[in-house]
């Protein structure tokens, strides 16, 4: 769409790749941008004083279309965000695990393109930039103590534990291995050489140099969680009565569990349930695993298209990759790149297992694949004019995408393809899961104390393993997933609440569309228009939709 909102949305992103190449290569964005980015103090003040420039210049626009007016909100709500977070010092607490900077250094390199010589290259010097990269951001680790902006201790050697199982577990021997004894063979090798000794150097340097600095504290505190969820969610949020409806919702779940656990074992405990489930519902092979991840995917898009989506041809292709050596304690899933040259893909961290209870990951499927992640994101690169470049390339807030996900597993639910009970206890257990993630995280970052009952059961007050027991016995997580969620809990605030008040914002939007247009009411027209709108703030989310 030729707009000067639509330009200048395009201008930014083609400036923000120049100035974050990483960026650029992981959200597939077309041009020659380079390999390396600065993560050092003056090059995040360069990307913060261009958002600032941005948003001047957007704010002195005047839409003139329905589609510029859409761009304008979203892309304003954001910099406003990522700009508030900026000027309250956060940029200096670069470090979140796992989910964070070590991590995505090798998704940066597991998502380069590597079917010709020249795409090889790109993958050589991808792994080459990771030295480079680290260095500079310990220069802003460093600015970080200098400032008395530090993340907590458990993150710095949590992140030490990360970067050092990146270099030991040789993340890029695949790729090695792969590539063969070809002309780039050995300069493909000592790059991955460098980089597991810039791994290493870095796991000693946040252990000996940055943890004596770091803070004791696991949560953040009032002021900086707000700031936190106003950037996740693109909400204000009212905490302690998000905290309430967590545990109410938390305690609705569990009822329905029951419910379901008893048609599955009459007079056994949901325990017991969880337990036979775990024995018999299984697959016991990488390869039986990838082939059952991969059917359910394809019987999805299938299932869906034409019935309640309209899905594009062109995002009928979803690649499903396990992951070995992964540090991420769940599936995720990456978009396709800008051009759709690169397809959507899943993500599945194997870690050490050997058994895969897939009862109850049908439900995950369905959340980061069809109708949800996959859906909702791919749906944005083939949106064509009717979104600006920012919405498809930089604008995703996690409330709103988390959200529609978890309100995809739902409506899978709705649609009645848990065709057991064992499915379905999963799907339940699952959104359990997520109501639990809200009151760990808020009543931990915060300091809440724990409602009567509950403090009984669990204690007064939150800490690390306060939160890990009721992760394990209330969000009744798989055992190799707990440790790791809990760090992410303590490192990326106001995520872990995305989910279900994403989902809460999305159902009330849905609920409000059908009471207002009674038997007209068509699921998969509100479905197109949900989908079309791109990414949007849960403030403005159903206001959007009602227009």
């Amino acid at each position: 769409m030729a707009s000067p909102i639509f330009a200048l949305a395009d201008d930014y992103i083609s400036s923000y790749a120049r100035l974050h190449p990483m960026f650029a290569g992981m959200s597939g964005i077309k041009g020659d941008f380079g390999v390396a980015t600065d993560l050092g103090p003056e090059a995040v003040a360069q990307r913060a004083a261009l958002r600032r420039e941005t948003l001047a210049r957007l704010r002195a626009l005047d839409p003139t279309s329905p589609e510029d007016e859409l761009a304008r909100l979203h892309m304003s709500e954001r910099l406003e965000a990522e700009l508030a977070l900026h000027d309250s010092g956060e940029w200096q607490r670069a470090l979140r695990v796992p989910y964070g900077l070590i991590q995505s250094l090798v998704s940066y390199v597991d998502l380069a393109p590597r079917r010709t010589e020249d795409q090889w290259r790109t993958t050589v010097a991808r792994i080459r930039a990771i030295p480079e990269m680290l260095a500079t951001w310990r220069r802003t680790m460093n600015a970080g103590i200098d400032a008395g902006q530090t993340v907590a201790v458990r993150q710095a050697l949590e992140g030490a534990a990360q970067a050092r199982r990146n270099a030991d577990a040789r993340v890029f021997d695949r790729h090695v291995e792969a590539y063969g004894d070809r002309s780039q063979a050995g300069e493909l090798r000592s790059a991955a050489e460098a980089a597991y000794a810039a791994f290493g150097a870095t796991a000693d340097y946040l252990e000996n140099d940055y943890a004596p600095h770091a803070g004791s504290a696991d949560g953040v505190g009032r002021e900086r969680y707000l700031l936190h969820a106003r950037h996740t969610l693109g909400a204000d949020l009212d905490p302690e009565d998000a905290y309430a409806w967590g545990w109410d919702e938390l305690h609705r779940l569990e009822d329905e569990m029951a419910a379901e656990a008893a048609e599955i074992l009459p007079g056994a405990s949901l325990d017991e349930v969880v337990a036979h489930l775990d024995a018999t519902e299984v697959l016991t092979d990488h390869g039986s695993y990838h082939a059952w991840l991969t059917e359910r995917h394809h019987t999805a898009l299938e299932t869906l298209d034409g019935v309640h989506f309209d899905i594009d041809p062109r995002l009928m292709k979803l690649d499903v990759e396990l992951v070995h050596g992964s540090s991420a304690g769940s599936a995720y899933y990456t978009g396709p790149s800008e051009d759709l040259t690169r397809p959507g893909r899943t993500w599945w961290p194997v870690a050490a297992r050997e058994r895969f209870a897939v009862w109850g990951e049908l439900t995950t499927v369905f959340h980061e694949g069809v109708p949800g992640h996959h859906l909702q994101i791919g749906q944005t690169k083939v949106a064509g004019d009717r979104l600006s470049r920012f919405a498809k390339s930089h604008g995703s807030l996690s409330g709103h995408s988390e959200g529609w996900a978890l309100y995809a597993e739902r409506l899978a639910d709705e649609l009645g393809w848990h065709e057991t009970p064992a499915t379905r206890l999963g799907m339940l257990k699952g959104s359990a899961l997520r109501a639990a993630r809200v009151v760990i995280d808020i009543g931990w970052h915060l300091g809440l104390p724990l409602p009567a009952a509950e403090a009984r059961r669990h204690g007064e007050h939150w800490d690390f393993d306060v939160a890990l027991e009721v992760l394990r016995e209330r969000g009744r997580i798989a055992a190799h997933r707990a440790r790791p969620e809990i760090v992410r809990y303590a490192g990326w605030p106001a995520q872990a609440i995305c989910y279900k008040l994403g989902e809460r914002a999305w159902t009330a939007a849905r609920d409000e569309a059908k009471a207002r247009e009674g038997a007209a009411f068509d699921l998969k027209a509100w479905h197109t228009k949900a989908l079309n709108l791109g990414p949007i703030g849960l403030d403005n989310l159903a206001a959007v939709l009602r227009r």
